[in-house]
């Protein structure tokens, strides 16, 4: 059948999407009303292994997924033959085809070719796909005689080279205040030109939804919008800047983000400034060294201490402004000693630190109730992202109580181990993962002892307690972005008597969907008295419907607070 149509009887259209498109009950008789306007439709499966869909370069993209590397080799072979057209079936908010659409779509408009994205949901009528498939009918004919163009080249974007480390200024974009600020400091003192970019602005947020595909998760419109507000602020000269992002590399859409950032220099102009990965993909100009990983690692350590510290006496200061003035003197304390200024050591650094924020005077005889915010690892300490919600909860009367960051890492070096038990992890992987636990441990180390010596403040459990908690729900085979680790910081609040929290997801984060919001059944049925909400965080989010639900959370505990005071009372 193939055969006859590239023979010239007649045109094809293949046929492609993720594999549950061949239930009919999910593509409500798509292929059928294809057929009848008198195509022939061919499934994405009868082209993709054929000698013309192996031969294209594939544009700048981390391929993730066998089902996404069997769609692109059949873009490719449509495009290598008039005769036959694609049409890529989506679910409605499907995170991942928010990749695979723009790959798809720039595979074919590479080779002059034209692209339809047909979107599926619950809703069974298909008037609308009636129309597009009229209008490709359309092009179709208006582009039978045309003469073809010559094909577009693949766009190979600019590396960050070892020359470009001496003379380029480097943007990497803001994930936490608390934290990030010593990031800085640590790449700086190892010699690069590194700037954290201020934090995003309405306008930002407009320049990622323009350039970046608006099904992809908020984080990614977020970073992106952020690093084009910057370079386009005249401030910086593109001639001598690049731009330093962090990626996941696991099954999360953040994989991507370099990908999608570099897509969106190109389309914005400014194609010619490099992209680099400061983990996982590898730049001639970019070198982790060991002394630059210690000084991160004691960078996001000082970070996640005094984020601990700060919100923890903050709701309770006497003097208000006074945590904030003692957190700021303190932080520049840390950078000092990370850059070597002070003569103060790590150690010694954590116990000065610690021990003044144990003896700020504090109102001894209020309560508040506490609140703990799990989710997406940017939305939880982005202030932006998350619409100020630190700000908000102290502001209505509440604690707050973040998870601290080394445990994400700690929780993905781990992960390495259970490929190993689960999936086709490598025994060498596995030592590496155990090492570089080890070593996490032992840089943590000081926290632990100056925080437990503190009045004030409690130490960080290992991450063996974590996993105990996690795996009492779900198993730690979940682990595309926070994973398991997610489920673990909610039950571990739990345990600790802290029933108030709110999960901060990005719009169609599915993993967050598994492990946050959709884990939340499960821990009601194990903590019945537990007082959790799922608020979306996107650019069309309603600040005041978060608001809203937030209060009517706070209402509930500041209920169940009043009420056990009054039991102790009458005790």
């Amino acid at each position: 059948l193939l055969q006859k149509v590239l023979d010239g009887h007649g045109h094809a259209v293949v046929l492609a999407g993720r594999p549950y498109h061949a239930d009919p009950e999910i593509n409500h008789g798509l292929p059928e009303m294809i057929a009848s306007f008198g195509l022939t439709v061919i499934s994405e499966d009868a082209v993709a292994d054929l000698p013309e869909s192996l031969k294209g370069q594939l544009p700048v993209v981390v391929d993730q997924w066998s089902w996404h590397s069997r769609l692109y080799r059949a873009a490719e072979f449509v495009a290598a033959h008039k005769e036959l057209e694609l049409i890529q079936l989506s679910s409605f908010g499907c995170g991942l085809d928010a990749i695979t659409s723009d790959v798809v779509k720039e595979i074919l408009e590479r080779h002059h070719r034209l692209y339809t994205l047909l979107k599926v949901d619950e809703i069974n009528h298909i008037s609308s796909a009636r129309i597009r498939i009229r209008s490709l009918l359309a092009a179709m004919r208006e582009r039978i005689d045309k003469h073809q163009e010559t094909d577009i080249p693949a766009y190979i974007p600019p590396s960050f080279s070892k020359t470009m480390r001496n003379t380029h200024v480097i943007l990497a974009p803001q994930l936490s205040p608390v934290h990030f600020q010593f990031m800085e400091t640590a790449l700086r003192r190892a010699g690069y030109k590194l700037e954290i970019a201020p934090l995003p602005d309405r306008e930002a947020v407009a320049l990622g939804l323009k350039y970046v595909n608006n099904d992809i998760c908020y984080p990614a419109i977020l970073v992106i919008g952020q690093m084009l507000r910057a370079l386009t602020s005249g401030k910086y000269d593109l001639n001598k800047t690049s731009i330093a992002l962090f990626q996941s590399g696991g099954a999360c859409r953040a994989t991507n983000y370099i990908a999608l950032m570099r897509r969106a220099l190109r389309d914005a102009g400014l194609g010619n400034i490099p992209v680099f990965s400061l983990y996982g993909e590898k730049s001639d100009g970019f070198s982790l060294s060991w002394h630059l990983l210690k000084d991160m690692v004691k960078g996001l350590l000082y970070g996640d201490l005094l984020m601990q510290l700060l919100h923890r006496v903050r709701p309770y200061e006497q003097e208000k402004g006074a945590a904030d003035a003692l957190y700021k003197l303190m932080s520049q304390l840390c950078k000092d000693s990370l850059a070597g200024l002070t003569g103060l050591s790590f150690e010694q650094t954590i116990k000065r630190v610690t021990a003044a924020f144990d003896v700020l005077p504090l109102r001894d005889n209020v309560r508040k109730p506490k609140v703990g915010i799990v989710g997406e690892i940017l939305v939880k300490y982005h202030p932006v992202a998350n619409n100020n919600i630190v700000s908000y909860l102290e502001a209505e009367g509440a604690e707050v109580i973040l998870p601290n960051m080394m445990d994400f890492f700690l929780y993905a070096a781990y992960d390495e181990q259970v490929k190993r038990r689960l999936l086709d992890g490598t025994l060498g992987n596995v030592i590496k993962s155990k090492l570089f636990m080890k070593f996490l441990d032992y840089y943590r180390k000081p926290l632990n002892i100056a925080l437990q010596k503190s009045k004030r403040f409690s130490a960080y459990e290992p991450l063996s307690a974590l996993i105990a908690l996690a795996e009492k729900h779900l198993s730690t085979g979940n682990m595309a972005g926070e994973g398991w680790l997610l489920t673990a910081e909610m039950a571990k609040l739990l345990r600790s008597g802290i029933d108030n929290i709110v999960c901060l997801q990005p719009f169609a984060c599915l993993p967050n969907h598994v492990t946050g919001k959709g884990m939340i059944r499960e821990l009601l049925r194990t903590d019945p008295q537990a007082n959790i909400i799922a608020l979306d965080c996107d650019a069309d989010a309603s600040q005041v419907n978060q608001m809203n639900r937030i209060k009517l959370m706070l209402e509930i505990a500041k209920e169940k607070l009043q009420q056990a005071e009054e039991k102790a009372i009458n005790a």
